[in-house]
Protein backbone atom coordinates (compact mmCIF):
# COMPACT_ATOMS: atom_id res chain seq x y z
CA UNK A 1 0.00 0.00 0.00
CA UNK A 2 1.42 3.59 -0.95
CA UNK A 3 1.90 6.08 1.60
CA UNK A 4 -0.91 8.06 0.06
CA UNK A 5 -3.41 4.69 0.29
CA UNK A 6 -2.53 4.64 3.88
CA UNK A 7 -3.30 8.10 4.56
CA UNK A 8 -6.19 7.82 3.12
CA UNK A 9 -7.15 4.89 4.81
CA UNK A 10 -6.48 6.70 8.19
CA UNK A 11 -7.46 10.04 7.64
CA UNK A 12 -10.33 9.68 5.60
CA UNK A 13 -11.87 6.49 5.33
CA UNK A 14 -15.52 6.98 4.09
CA UNK A 15 -14.35 9.13 1.18
CA UNK A 16 -13.03 12.65 0.35
CA UNK A 17 -15.71 15.49 0.14
CA UNK A 18 -16.28 17.52 -2.93
CA UNK A 19 -16.83 21.31 -2.70
CA UNK A 20 -17.25 23.62 -6.06
CA UNK A 21 -14.56 25.31 -6.70
CA UNK A 22 -16.84 28.83 -5.63
CA UNK A 23 -17.63 27.60 -2.35
CA UNK A 24 -13.66 27.32 -1.59
CA UNK A 25 -12.04 29.87 -3.74
CA UNK A 26 -13.21 33.18 -5.43
CA UNK A 27 -11.68 35.39 -8.19
CA UNK A 28 -9.72 38.44 -7.21
CA UNK A 29 -11.56 41.56 -6.77
CA UNK A 30 -8.96 43.38 -5.34
CA UNK A 31 -7.05 45.85 -7.86
CA UNK A 32 -3.63 47.40 -8.33
CA UNK A 33 -1.92 50.51 -10.42
CA UNK A 34 -0.68 49.91 -14.06
CA UNK A 35 2.43 51.75 -12.51
CA UNK A 36 2.96 49.36 -9.82
CA UNK A 37 3.67 46.46 -12.50
CA UNK A 38 6.26 45.53 -15.15
CA UNK A 39 7.04 43.11 -17.36
CA UNK A 40 7.38 40.48 -14.47
CA UNK A 41 4.75 41.16 -12.47
CA UNK A 42 2.15 41.78 -15.23
CA UNK A 43 0.30 38.80 -16.60
CA UNK A 44 -1.57 39.17 -19.65
CA UNK A 45 -3.00 36.03 -21.85
CA UNK A 46 -0.09 36.73 -24.71
CA UNK A 47 2.35 35.77 -21.78
CA UNK A 48 0.72 32.81 -20.49
CA UNK A 49 2.59 29.61 -21.96
CA UNK A 50 -0.16 27.34 -23.79
CA UNK A 51 -0.53 23.87 -22.35
CA UNK A 52 0.24 24.27 -18.46
CA UNK A 53 3.70 26.60 -19.71
CA UNK A 54 3.29 28.49 -16.92
CA UNK A 55 4.28 32.47 -17.60
CA UNK A 56 7.20 34.54 -19.25
CA UNK A 57 8.04 37.89 -18.94
CA UNK A 58 5.06 40.05 -20.95
CA UNK A 59 5.95 42.20 -23.69
CA UNK A 60 3.32 44.72 -23.22
CA UNK A 61 2.38 46.47 -19.87
CA UNK A 62 -0.28 48.89 -19.24
CA UNK A 63 1.10 52.24 -18.06
CA UNK A 64 -2.43 54.01 -17.08
CA UNK A 65 -5.26 52.81 -15.00
CA UNK A 66 -5.99 49.99 -12.44
CA UNK A 67 -5.68 46.12 -13.23
CA UNK A 68 -6.69 42.93 -11.23
CA UNK A 69 -4.26 42.48 -8.33
CA UNK A 70 -3.20 38.61 -7.92
CA UNK A 71 -1.22 37.30 -5.33
CA UNK A 72 1.57 34.84 -4.76
CA UNK A 73 -0.54 31.24 -4.58
CA UNK A 74 -3.34 32.63 -6.44
CA UNK A 75 -4.02 30.29 -9.64
CA UNK A 76 -3.97 32.60 -12.89
CA UNK A 77 -6.07 30.98 -15.82
CA UNK A 78 -6.19 32.54 -19.04
CA UNK A 79 -10.36 32.89 -20.19
CA UNK A 80 -9.68 33.15 -24.12
CA UNK A 81 -9.98 29.94 -25.71
CA UNK A 82 -9.07 27.46 -22.75
CA UNK A 83 -8.35 24.83 -25.13
CA UNK A 84 -5.17 26.51 -24.63
CA UNK A 85 -4.68 25.60 -20.97
CA UNK A 86 -2.99 28.30 -19.78
CA UNK A 87 -3.08 28.52 -16.18
CA UNK A 88 0.19 29.57 -13.26
CA UNK A 89 0.34 29.43 -10.31
CA UNK A 90 1.58 33.23 -8.73
CA UNK A 91 4.58 32.96 -7.52
CA UNK A 92 4.55 36.82 -6.31
CA UNK A 93 2.46 39.73 -6.14
CA UNK A 94 1.55 41.95 -9.57
CA UNK A 95 -1.56 42.72 -11.87
CA UNK A 96 -3.43 40.94 -14.34
CA UNK A 97 -5.55 42.02 -17.18
CA UNK A 98 -9.19 41.05 -17.46
CA UNK A 99 -8.82 38.22 -19.71
CA UNK A 100 -6.63 36.17 -17.17
CA UNK A 101 -8.35 35.24 -14.01
CA UNK A 102 -7.30 35.61 -10.75
CA UNK A 103 -8.58 32.49 -8.61
CA UNK A 104 -7.94 32.71 -4.85
CA UNK A 105 -8.71 30.60 -1.66
CA UNK A 106 -10.84 32.00 0.41
CA UNK A 107 -9.77 33.19 3.77
CA UNK A 108 -11.89 30.43 5.74
CA UNK A 109 -10.42 27.66 3.44
CA UNK A 110 -6.60 28.88 3.85
CA UNK A 111 -6.00 26.53 6.14
CA UNK A 112 -7.57 23.46 4.84
CA UNK A 113 -7.02 23.49 1.00
CA UNK A 114 -3.00 24.26 -0.43
CA UNK A 115 -2.71 26.70 -3.21
CA UNK A 116 0.07 23.84 -4.91
CA UNK A 117 -3.05 21.22 -4.55
CA UNK A 118 -5.91 23.67 -6.08
CA UNK A 119 -3.37 24.48 -9.33
CA UNK A 120 -2.85 20.73 -9.81
CA UNK A 121 -6.39 20.36 -9.75
CA UNK A 122 -7.57 22.99 -12.27
CA UNK A 123 -4.34 21.96 -14.64
CA UNK A 124 -5.67 18.81 -15.16
CA UNK A 125 -7.57 18.02 -18.78
CA UNK A 126 -10.61 16.86 -16.95
CA UNK A 127 -11.00 21.09 -15.80
CA UNK A 128 -10.23 22.59 -19.50
CA UNK A 129 -12.86 19.88 -20.96
CA UNK A 130 -15.19 21.28 -18.26
CA UNK A 131 -14.20 24.97 -18.93
CA UNK A 132 -14.53 24.49 -22.66
CA UNK A 133 -17.61 22.43 -22.39
CA UNK A 134 -19.45 25.61 -20.40
CA UNK A 135 -17.66 28.34 -22.53
CA UNK A 136 -19.29 31.11 -25.01
CA UNK A 137 -18.64 31.74 -28.20
CA UNK A 138 -17.47 29.61 -31.31
CA UNK A 139 -14.90 31.79 -32.76
CA UNK A 140 -13.37 33.38 -29.64
CA UNK A 141 -14.63 31.14 -26.82
CA UNK A 142 -14.37 32.21 -23.68
CA UNK A 143 -14.03 30.83 -20.21
CA UNK A 144 -17.80 31.24 -18.62
CA UNK A 145 -16.90 32.40 -15.32
CA UNK A 146 -20.23 31.60 -12.78
CA UNK A 147 -19.80 27.84 -14.31
CA UNK A 148 -15.84 28.00 -13.50
CA UNK A 149 -16.68 28.31 -9.93
CA UNK A 150 -19.64 25.77 -10.30
CA UNK A 151 -16.37 23.04 -10.79
CA UNK A 152 -16.82 20.74 -8.63
CA UNK A 153 -12.90 19.57 -6.90
CA UNK A 154 -12.43 16.95 -3.97
CA UNK A 155 -10.82 18.45 -0.61
CA UNK A 156 -8.99 15.87 1.04
CA UNK A 157 -7.07 15.93 4.42
CA UNK A 158 -4.25 18.45 3.83
CA UNK A 159 -1.38 15.51 4.53
CA UNK A 160 -3.24 13.89 1.51
CA UNK A 161 -2.63 17.09 -0.53
CA UNK A 162 1.05 17.61 0.81
CA UNK A 163 1.77 13.89 -0.45
CA UNK A 164 0.53 14.49 -4.02
CA UNK A 165 2.00 17.58 -4.31
CA UNK A 166 4.75 15.86 -3.41
CA UNK A 167 4.71 13.10 -5.47
CA UNK A 168 3.46 15.46 -8.86
CA UNK A 169 6.57 17.98 -8.36
CA UNK A 170 9.53 14.87 -8.77
CA UNK A 171 7.46 14.61 -11.71
CA UNK A 172 7.88 18.37 -12.95
CA UNK A 173 11.15 18.34 -11.69
CA UNK A 174 12.20 15.49 -13.86
CA UNK A 175 10.06 16.59 -16.87
CA UNK A 176 11.87 19.91 -16.52
CA UNK A 177 15.32 18.37 -16.99
CA UNK A 178 14.27 16.87 -19.82
CA UNK A 179 12.50 19.71 -21.31
CA UNK A 180 16.00 22.14 -20.79
CA UNK A 181 17.82 19.63 -22.75
CA UNK A 182 15.31 19.55 -25.52
CA UNK A 183 14.79 22.99 -25.96
CA UNK A 184 18.93 23.39 -26.41
CA UNK A 185 18.65 20.84 -29.12
CA UNK A 186 15.65 22.78 -30.49
CA UNK A 187 17.73 26.07 -30.80
CA UNK A 188 20.64 24.05 -32.83
CA UNK A 189 18.40 23.40 -34.89
CA UNK A 190 16.96 26.32 -35.57
CA UNK A 191 20.75 27.52 -35.91
CA UNK A 192 20.43 25.48 -39.12
CA UNK A 193 17.54 25.73 -40.63
CA UNK A 194 18.23 29.71 -40.69
CA UNK A 195 21.48 28.98 -42.21
CA UNK A 196 20.32 26.87 -44.42
CA UNK A 197 17.37 29.09 -45.62
CA UNK A 198 19.59 32.14 -45.74
CA UNK A 199 20.17 32.66 -49.62
CA UNK A 200 22.68 34.96 -51.15
CA UNK A 201 21.27 38.27 -52.88
CA UNK A 202 20.93 37.13 -56.05
CA UNK A 203 21.55 33.76 -55.57
CA UNK A 204 17.44 32.40 -56.14
CA UNK A 205 14.51 34.33 -56.87
CA UNK A 206 12.28 36.37 -54.71
CA UNK A 207 8.61 36.69 -55.40
CA UNK A 208 5.41 38.54 -53.40
CA UNK A 209 3.18 35.84 -52.20
CA UNK A 210 0.22 37.59 -53.92
CA UNK A 211 1.78 37.09 -57.24
CA UNK A 212 1.95 33.14 -57.76
CA UNK A 213 -0.64 32.24 -55.07
CA UNK A 214 -4.04 33.16 -53.47
CA UNK A 215 -4.57 33.98 -50.03
CA UNK A 216 -7.98 32.47 -48.20
CA UNK A 217 -9.68 32.16 -45.69
CA UNK A 218 -11.17 29.60 -43.21
CA UNK A 219 -14.44 28.48 -41.87
CA UNK A 220 -17.76 30.56 -41.87
CA UNK A 221 -20.86 30.66 -40.35
CA UNK A 222 -20.03 28.49 -37.97
CA UNK A 223 -21.98 27.94 -34.37
CA UNK A 224 -20.99 26.05 -31.24
CA UNK A 225 -23.10 23.15 -32.36
CA UNK A 226 -21.79 22.73 -35.34
CA UNK A 227 -18.43 21.87 -33.48
CA UNK A 228 -20.61 19.43 -31.74
CA UNK A 229 -22.65 17.83 -34.51
CA UNK A 230 -19.26 17.24 -37.13
CA UNK A 231 -19.37 15.18 -40.26
CA UNK A 232 -16.31 16.79 -41.84
CA UNK A 233 -12.57 17.41 -40.12
CA UNK A 234 -10.88 20.72 -39.66
CA UNK A 235 -7.64 21.94 -39.00
CA UNK A 236 -7.90 23.76 -35.93
CA UNK A 237 -5.42 26.94 -34.52
CA UNK A 238 -3.52 24.37 -32.18
CA UNK A 239 -2.88 22.27 -35.00
CA UNK A 240 -1.69 25.01 -37.45
CA UNK A 241 0.53 26.92 -34.25
CA UNK A 242 2.06 23.49 -32.92
CA UNK A 243 3.12 21.85 -36.20
CA UNK A 244 5.20 22.86 -39.08
CA UNK A 245 2.81 20.15 -40.89
CA UNK A 246 -0.25 19.84 -40.04
CA UNK A 247 -1.48 16.29 -38.47
CA UNK A 248 -4.35 15.72 -41.19
CA UNK A 249 -5.83 12.77 -38.97
CA UNK A 250 -6.41 15.10 -35.89
CA UNK A 251 -9.49 14.41 -34.54
CA UNK A 252 -11.76 18.24 -34.93
CA UNK A 253 -14.57 17.72 -36.45
CA UNK A 254 -17.13 20.30 -37.77
CA UNK A 255 -20.53 20.25 -39.41
CA UNK A 256 -20.53 20.92 -43.56
CA UNK A 257 -23.30 20.83 -45.52
CA UNK A 258 -23.21 19.64 -48.74
CA UNK A 259 -24.90 22.94 -50.18
CA UNK A 260 -22.10 25.36 -48.39
CA UNK A 261 -19.30 26.77 -50.12
CA UNK A 262 -16.31 25.94 -47.79
CA UNK A 263 -12.80 25.63 -49.11
CA UNK A 264 -11.54 21.81 -48.47
CA UNK A 265 -7.88 22.20 -48.50
CA UNK A 266 -5.50 20.05 -50.39
CA UNK A 267 -1.73 19.11 -50.26
CA UNK A 268 0.96 22.14 -50.88
CA UNK A 269 -2.00 24.81 -48.88
CA UNK A 270 0.24 26.76 -46.50
CA UNK A 271 -1.87 27.73 -43.36
CA UNK A 272 -0.90 31.00 -40.96
CA UNK A 273 -2.92 31.80 -37.40
CA UNK A 274 -4.29 34.65 -38.59
CA UNK A 275 -4.57 36.23 -34.98
CA UNK A 276 -2.97 36.03 -31.40
CA UNK A 277 -2.69 38.17 -28.03
CA UNK A 278 1.13 38.14 -29.07
CA UNK A 279 2.71 39.31 -32.24
CA UNK A 280 5.53 36.72 -31.30
CA UNK A 281 2.91 34.18 -32.50
CA UNK A 282 1.09 35.65 -35.01
CA UNK A 283 1.18 34.02 -38.29
CA UNK A 284 2.67 30.71 -37.47
CA UNK A 285 2.74 28.76 -40.25
CA UNK A 286 2.17 24.82 -41.10
CA UNK A 287 1.93 23.28 -44.34
CA UNK A 288 -0.51 20.33 -45.87
CA UNK A 289 1.95 17.94 -46.58
CA UNK A 290 0.54 14.68 -46.76
CA UNK A 291 -1.90 13.98 -49.73
CA UNK A 292 -6.12 14.85 -48.43
CA UNK A 293 -7.96 11.70 -49.35
CA UNK A 294 -11.75 13.43 -47.61
CA UNK A 295 -12.76 16.81 -47.23
CA UNK A 296 -10.71 18.78 -44.99
CA UNK A 297 -11.14 22.50 -43.75
CA UNK A 298 -9.33 25.19 -42.10
CA UNK A 299 -10.68 27.11 -38.86
CA UNK A 300 -11.93 30.65 -38.79
CA UNK A 301 -8.98 32.06 -37.26
CA UNK A 302 -6.38 30.79 -39.62
CA UNK A 303 -5.68 32.08 -43.13
CA UNK A 304 -5.02 29.95 -46.09
CA UNK A 305 -2.62 30.25 -49.11
CA UNK A 306 -2.63 28.24 -52.08
CA UNK A 307 0.18 28.24 -54.82
CA UNK A 308 -1.25 28.83 -58.25
CA UNK A 309 1.62 26.35 -59.45
CA UNK A 310 1.53 23.80 -57.19
CA UNK A 311 5.16 22.75 -57.83
CA UNK A 312 6.95 26.13 -57.36
CA UNK A 313 7.46 25.15 -53.56
CA UNK A 314 7.57 21.39 -52.30
CA UNK A 315 5.25 21.59 -49.53
CA UNK A 316 8.17 19.62 -46.85
CA UNK A 317 10.44 22.86 -48.12
CA UNK A 318 7.86 25.14 -47.06
CA UNK A 319 7.70 23.84 -43.76
CA UNK A 320 10.73 24.80 -42.84
CA UNK A 321 11.15 27.99 -45.06
CA UNK A 322 8.14 29.63 -43.89
CA UNK A 323 9.33 28.98 -39.96
CA UNK A 324 12.51 30.29 -40.22
CA UNK A 325 13.98 33.76 -38.99
CA UNK A 326 13.78 34.83 -41.96
CA UNK A 327 10.16 34.83 -43.67
CA UNK A 328 8.85 35.23 -39.77
CA UNK A 329 10.48 38.49 -39.64
CA UNK A 330 8.05 39.43 -42.52
CA UNK A 331 5.03 37.53 -41.71
CA UNK A 332 5.07 39.15 -38.44
CA UNK A 333 5.37 43.08 -39.79
CA UNK A 334 2.00 41.82 -41.60
CA UNK A 335 0.00 41.73 -38.26
CA UNK A 336 -0.80 45.40 -36.27
CA UNK A 337 -3.07 45.70 -32.92
CA UNK A 338 -2.09 46.59 -29.24
CA UNK A 339 -3.87 43.87 -27.15
CA UNK A 340 -4.89 41.62 -30.42
CA UNK A 341 -2.28 41.05 -32.78
CA UNK A 342 -4.23 40.48 -36.66
CA UNK A 343 -2.52 39.64 -39.92
CA UNK A 344 -3.55 41.86 -43.01
CA UNK A 345 -4.25 39.85 -45.44
CA UNK A 346 -3.04 42.67 -48.34
CA UNK A 347 0.07 43.05 -46.47
CA UNK A 348 1.00 39.32 -46.26
CA UNK A 349 -0.01 39.16 -50.59
CA UNK A 350 3.49 41.43 -50.46
CA UNK A 351 5.64 38.85 -48.34
CA UNK A 352 8.65 37.76 -50.45
CA UNK A 353 9.43 34.11 -50.65
CA UNK A 354 12.85 32.83 -51.99
CA UNK A 355 12.29 29.92 -54.76
CA UNK A 356 15.27 27.91 -55.42
CA UNK A 357 15.26 24.93 -57.71
CA UNK A 358 13.00 21.83 -57.04
CA UNK A 359 16.71 19.70 -56.56
CA UNK A 360 17.91 22.57 -53.89
CA UNK A 361 14.42 22.66 -52.27
CA UNK A 362 14.42 18.58 -51.92
CA UNK A 363 18.12 18.44 -50.66
CA UNK A 364 17.41 21.61 -48.11
CA UNK A 365 14.12 19.68 -46.87
CA UNK A 366 16.04 16.10 -46.47
CA UNK A 367 18.57 17.96 -44.08
CA UNK A 368 16.06 19.82 -41.83
CA UNK A 369 13.40 17.09 -41.75
CA UNK A 370 16.30 14.74 -40.00
CA UNK A 371 17.15 17.86 -37.35
CA UNK A 372 13.75 18.04 -36.64
CA UNK A 373 12.98 14.23 -36.24
CA UNK A 374 15.73 14.94 -33.28
CA UNK A 375 13.83 17.52 -31.85
CA UNK A 376 10.23 16.42 -32.42
CA UNK A 377 9.73 12.96 -33.13
CA UNK A 378 7.72 11.10 -30.59
CA UNK A 379 8.65 8.26 -31.49
CA UNK A 380 12.47 8.77 -31.07
CA UNK A 381 15.05 9.88 -28.57
CA UNK A 382 14.82 12.83 -26.44
CA UNK A 383 11.32 13.92 -27.59
CA UNK A 384 9.84 10.30 -26.81
CA UNK A 385 11.50 10.22 -24.01
CA UNK A 386 9.75 13.76 -22.88
CA UNK A 387 6.55 12.01 -24.18
CA UNK A 388 6.80 9.01 -22.14
CA UNK A 389 7.18 11.17 -19.06
CA UNK A 390 4.33 13.55 -19.37
CA UNK A 391 2.14 10.41 -20.31
CA UNK A 392 3.22 9.07 -16.79
CA UNK A 393 2.83 12.27 -15.34
CA UNK A 394 -0.72 12.45 -16.54
CA UNK A 395 -1.65 9.73 -15.75
CA UNK A 396 -0.69 9.95 -12.39
CA UNK A 397 -1.90 13.12 -11.88
CA UNK A 398 -5.35 11.98 -12.55
CA UNK A 399 -5.39 8.95 -10.71
CA UNK A 400 -3.71 10.82 -7.31
CA UNK A 401 -6.65 13.75 -8.36
CA UNK A 402 -9.41 11.23 -8.28
CA UNK A 403 -10.73 10.39 -5.01
CA UNK A 404 -14.43 7.93 -3.39
CA UNK A 405 -16.78 11.05 -2.68
CA UNK A 406 -17.87 10.97 0.81
CA UNK A 407 -21.48 10.16 1.08
CA UNK A 408 -22.94 13.50 3.19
Amino acid sequence: MSRIDELIAELCPDGVPYRELGDVASYSNSRIGADAVDSETFVGVDNLRPNQGGRTPSGHVPTVGNLTEYRAGDVLIGNIRPYLKKIWLATNRGGCSGDVLAVRIREPFSSAIMPEFLYRLLSAEAFFAYDMQHAKGAKMPRGNKPMILKYRIPVPPLEVQREIVRILDLFTTLEAELEAELEARRRQYAHYRDSLLTFPEGGVRWIPMGEVGSIFGGLTGKSKQDFSEGNARFISYVNVLNNVAVNVAANDFVRVEASERQRALRRGDILFTGSSETPNEVGMSAVVTADVREPLYLNSFCIGYRLHQADLLEPDFAKHLFRSAGMRSQIIRTASGVTRFNVSKSRLAKVLVPVPGLDEQRRIANILDKFDALVNDLSVGLPAELAARRTQYEYYRDRLLTFREAVA
